[in-house]
């Protein structure tokens, strides 16, 4: 049991750990970033529940109906829902780089305990491929919704069309995400260029997100500046 749940936390526990440690300028409040982990944790009862309503009342009828809609459509709204209402204005969102680390945050809670579930009923042999695909893929879509949460709150003018992309991008890879593996007899030969060409947007935002906080000067950051240019 407790190599079964140790295997199910290290992914996510790990790929937040890489994106925290990212923020090289002002790094969050652990306790905030913790809550939202476990914000995250929590979404998994009332999505699985509602899935497996649609499931059982034949509401959902094909692949890409499940995909898109039972699947990526609900957990990237839920993660969005959340990410806006206790996060966006939150004082502590305050740089871009914050969107990625807030996103990932709640995603990987989710990712985490639906990794754990997974675990206890399948056997710690599909602990590699569930850190591979499942894990990885929610941690990659968060980064792509909270770099565009970042350009929303920070960006001015744009504010309404990013935070549209901010949903629709996640919602839109996850629907293909799931789609393939629903969808496609040999998946593996479609899942493979899909997750590398996921890996380079998400690496890519990333690092436009740190870009944006080099531009992004906080109030505590002048503080230090000041300090450091005193004779």
């Amino acid at each position: 049991m407790f190599s079964l749940i140790s295997a199910g936390v290290a992914p996510g526990v790990a790929l937040l750990s890489y994106f925290y440690l990212k923020d090289e300028y002002e790094a969050e409040p652990l306790s905030f970033v913790l809550r939202m982990f476990f914000f995250g944790v929590l979404l998994v009862f009332p999505i699985m529940f509602i899935q497996y309503v649609l499931a059982e009342e034949n509401i959902i009828s094909s692949p890409a109906a499940e995909a898109f809609l039972s699947a990526a459509l609900l957990e990237e709204f839920v993660k969005w829902f959340i990410i806006y209402f206790f996060v966006y204005d939150h004082d502590e969102f305050d740089e871009p780089y914050d969107g990625i680390v807030y996103s990932a945050s709640v995603s990987l809670g989710f990712a985490t305990l639906e990794n754990i579930l997974y675990l206890l009923a399948n056997g710690v042999e599909t602990a590699v491929a569930r850190a591979l695909l499942p894990v990885s893929s929610h941690a990659l879509f968060a980064v792509i919704m909270g770099f565009y949460f970042g350009k929303a709150k920070f960006a001015g003018r744009k504010r309404r069309y990013y935070l549209w992309a901010s949903f629709l991008l996640p919602f839109f890879l996850h629907g293909i995400y799931d789609w393939i593996l629903l969808a496609k007899k040999q998946w593996g030969y479609y899942m493979g260029p899909f997750m590398l060409a996921l890996w380079w947007v998400a690496l890519r935002k990333v690092k436009q997100a740190k870009g944006c906080a080099r531009c992004q000067v906080t109030p505590s950051a002048k503080a230090v500046v000041q300090k450091v240019e005193l004779p």
